[in-house]
């Protein structure tokens, strides 16, 4: 005799995927991030990615998880049981990072954790703040006639102590530091000893977003024209040779919320 169960199937353990949101503009989303999002379950959302970002993912819970350098923050060791939790149920779970998730996020802590938990992850990259603030410079971080290479760095360690600015001078190539904007005076300090003082350095905050601040100056002056920028927000510091080539730019047609600051 045949009979239908009426019990709702149980979900097989799904998998996480670690979603870069790129700088801001969400037309900057890759194809494969846009198509993730339409079908996610469940978003843990980063601090300083775009809240509208929500609007592509229609079927999902939301569940801001913010991090931002300076306040209060959600515990990393909470994140990571909130996508074993909602995956383990068999939702579709998506973690969405500011820039590229495997550049200076927590993206290695989270890989490690759900892997040891039995859970897949799957990563989708995106475009980085720095190279944002290259395009939005019109420069090439890698000009062939200024340097040889780029070098990402965090302006302090995970002990909160200095990095080795002799040796990242030293490298000779483009330096893109982040997570800097609060600790100007010690970069200046740090590379001053290592760097002539005309070294140009670029500064651009909220990267391809509408409120985009872009300060132009060099490493002897940097500390000094920082009054041009905005307060509290977010950025990244450019230094190296290669940003010269953005002081010969005869056409910055920057909208009225951006700042440039040289000469």
């Amino acid at each position: 005799m045949y009979s239908e169960s009426t019990q709702t199937p149980r979900r097989v353990p799904g998998e996480v995927v670690l979603l870069s949101a790129g700088p801001g503009d969400l037309d900057l989303l890759t194809i494969k991030a846009a198509k993730t999002l339409a079908s996610a379950e469940v978003l843990l959302l980063d601090e300083l990615v775009n809240p509208q970002i929500v609007e592509l993912a229609p079927l999902a819970r939301v569940i801001r998880v913010g991090k931002r350098g300076g306040c209060r923050s959600t515990p990393q060791a909470f994140i990571c049981r909130l996508m074993r939790r909602y995956a383990a149920q068999g939702l579709r779970v998506v973690r969405v990072k500011g820039g590229d998730a495997l550049l200076f996020g927590r993206a290695g802590e989270e890989i490690e954790f759900l892997r040891q938990a039995g859970i897949g992850v799957r990563i989708i990259n995106g475009i980085s703040a720095g190279f944002a603030a290259a395009a939005s410079l019109g420069v090439s971080l890698t000009h062939r006639d200024h340097c040889h290479g780029i070098t990402f760095v965090t302006a302090h360690t995970h002990d909160h102590g200095e990095p080795d600015w002799a040796a990242l001078a030293a490298t000779g190539t483009t330096l893109a530091i982040y997570m800097g904007m609060s600790r100007m005076d010690s970069i200046a300090a740090g590379l001053l000893g290592h760097l002539p003082p005309d070294t140009p350095v670029a500064v651009v905050q909220a990267a391809s977003h509408s409120e985009e601040c872009r300060l132009l100056t060099t490493l002897e002056r940097l500390v000094g024209d920082r009054h041009h920028l905005q307060p509290g927000m977010p950025g990244v510091i450019l230094v190296g040779k290669a940003l010269a080539e953005a002081a010969l730019q005869d056409a910055f047609t920057a909208p009225p919320a951006q700042l440039l600051a040289q000469g």
